[in-house]
Parts: structure tokens; C-alpha cells; sequence
């Protein structure tokens, strides 16, 4: 599974993360809302040697310090770029999940996107929140799950005396039909390592980012990964693959994965996808390969 390390962040926070060494092109994949990066052990598994695979558990997840300050996306951009930093990765691939491809669209948006070569978004859309000035055709592009009245209830919900239900509840929304028994318990026993106090403020930031404006800014390879049977809706992927230039869009089908958790449920297929794509020649236009 690689070495577990630990850094300090420029705010004084320690980071957990694993690194499985070697001699691959780096891989950093970050985790969603709530979860850890035990969401990857398969691809850890999976994608090892051929690349040198990144894992980290962002702040108030997993085993990482819990503090009381940080949790706001654009904080946690900060944070990987201290990761990087940490591991003197000039250049490298970037893989995100659900909230963790925001955190690497808020990277771009800050830092811009000349240290990735790669870049891989899994099943999460431009905007999560509907604002009231939205047309119902953004509402449907943007793959917006919930309004905002509904956000904050959800937040209140988390937040109250009945949260872990919440969590749960959240948690099984984004599996269609029956999911795996095993697969449903560890998703939902990852979420209660972040308590509270770092999951509603981060969920409601994270929920109210637009991204669309970001989206046509990043210039490198990209791969937008979808999944039929998930409660983000393909479509949302679709409009977030023709909005980066030159991305292209996978989707799998409900008979592979049937749920926002396609590592998890078809690992071997996820890895197949991934891994294709990470490891095609370059084009001319593309930047030129370093391994670091």
C-alpha cells in the first residue's frame, strides 16, 4: 500500500499520506467530502508499478489532524500544493474524486496547471448547489444535486444530534439499487472518522463553488469519468468533458459500476480506464514528460 508519511501544511496541520515509491510517473489522487484515501487502496494496488501512486487524507479526514480551522476548498488546494512541494514533484499526474477534482479545479484556478501532465475528474460536477439565478438548462449542465434551501438543511441535519444517521443516509444516496453489503459499510465507516465540526463547513463550502469558469482554463490532457448508476447525473459529466478543451469522457455502464463509487465497486475496469490514459505517448502539443 506504500509507506505512511506525514507533513506539516504552512498552517501547522499534519497531513497523512502514503506514497508507494518507485520509479512511475507520480500520481496524486485525492478522495471526496468525507471520505479518506482508503478509497484508493485498489488502485494503489492496481496502478503500482507503472506509476508512483500519491494517496492523502485531506485535513479533518482519516487519520490527519482534525483541527478547528481550514475547510474550505480553496484551503485544501493549498494544502496539496504543499503536499507536492513536500515531495518535490515538479511534474505530475492529478486525479480527483467527487470533491477532490474540485480541490484540483481550485489548484488550477490558483496555481494554474503547469505542473500537471495529466489530469483525471471522477463523477463530480461544475457546481453542486443550484443558486436561484440559475436556469433550469445551467441547473441540469451543472449537475447540481441539491438547491440551496437544501443544503442547509442537509448541514443543520449533519450538524444536529442525529448526524451520523444523516451521514449515513447521504452516504447509501449515492448507490442505485442494492449495493454491495461490504462495500456500503466501509464507504459509510470512512465517513465518521471527520466529525462535525470539519464536515458541514467544508460540504457547504464545497456545494457553493461554480466551476464552470475554471473548467475551459485547463490546457492539459484530460479525462472525465462518469458512472450511470451514481447520483451525479452523466450528463453533468458530459457538459464538464466539452467545457475543457480537447477532454474526453468515459462513462460506465450500470452492468460495471452502479454507484459514485466505480473504484470501489469495478476496480479492475477503473484501473483499466485510468491507466490507458495515463500511460499514452504524448502528443506533440502536449508538455514534455519529466519524471521526478
Amino acid at each position: 500500500m506504500g509507506a505512511v508519511e506525514q507533513l506539516t501544511t504552512g498552517d501547522g496541520v499534519r497531513l497523512v499520506y502514503r506514497d508507494s515509491g518507485g520509479e512511475g510517473f507520480p500520481l496524486v489522487m485525492l478522495h471526496g467530502w468525507g471520505q479518506t484515501q482508503e478509497m484508493f487502496r485498489h488502485q494503489v494496488r492496481g496502478l503500482t508499478p507503472a506509476h508512483r501512486v500519491i494517496t492523502l487524507d485531506f485535513r479533518g479526514h482519516g487519520v490527519s489532524d482534525k483541527p478547528h480551522h481550514g475547510y474550505r476548498v480553496a484551503r485544501f488546494a493549498a494544502d496539496v500544493r504543499d503536499l507536492v512541494d513536500h515531495l518535490g514533484l515538479d511534474r505530475f499526474d492529478a486525479l480527483g474524486w467527487s470533491m477532490g477534482a474540485s480541490v484540483w479545479w481550485s489548484f488550477v484556478d490558483q496555481y494554474g496547471t503547469g505542473r500537471i501532465r495529466r489530469f483525471v475528474a471522477v463523477d463530480q460536477p461544475a457546481a453542486v448547489a443550484a443558486v436561484p439565478w440559475m436556469s433550469s438548462r445551467e441547473r441540469q449542465q451543472s449537475g447540481a444535486v441539491f438547491d440551496v434551501a437544501g443544503l442547509v438543511a442537509l448541514g443543520a441535519e449533519l450538524a444536529g444530534p442525529g448526524g451520523e444517521q444523516a451521514r449515513y443516509e447521504f452516504v447509501r444516496g449515492m448507490f442505485s439499487g442494492d449495493p454491495d453489503p461490504g462495500i456500503l459499510s466501509f464507504v459509510a465507516e470512512q465517513i465518521r472518522a471527520t466529525p462535525a465540526h470539519a464536515a458541514v463547513p467544508l460540504l457547504f463550502d464545497h456545494c457553493a463553488q461554480d466551476w464552470r469558469d475554471v473548467l475551459p482554463r485547463i490546457d492539459v490532457p484530460t479525462l472525465v469519468i462518469g458512472c450511470d448508476g451514481s447520483h451525479v447525473h452523466p450528463r453533468s459529466q458530459r457538459f464538464v468533458a466539452q467545457r475543457i478543451p480537447d477532454a474526453r469522457l468515459h462513462v460506465f455502464p450500470a452492468t460495471v459500476a452502479n454507484s459514485h463509487f466505480p473504484f470501489l465497486e469495478n476496480p479492475p475496469a477503473f484501473n483499466d480506464v485510468v491507466g490507458a490514459f495515463l500511460s499514452e505517448q504524448p502528443d506533440p502539443a502536449d508538455h514534455t514528460d519529466v519524471n521526478t
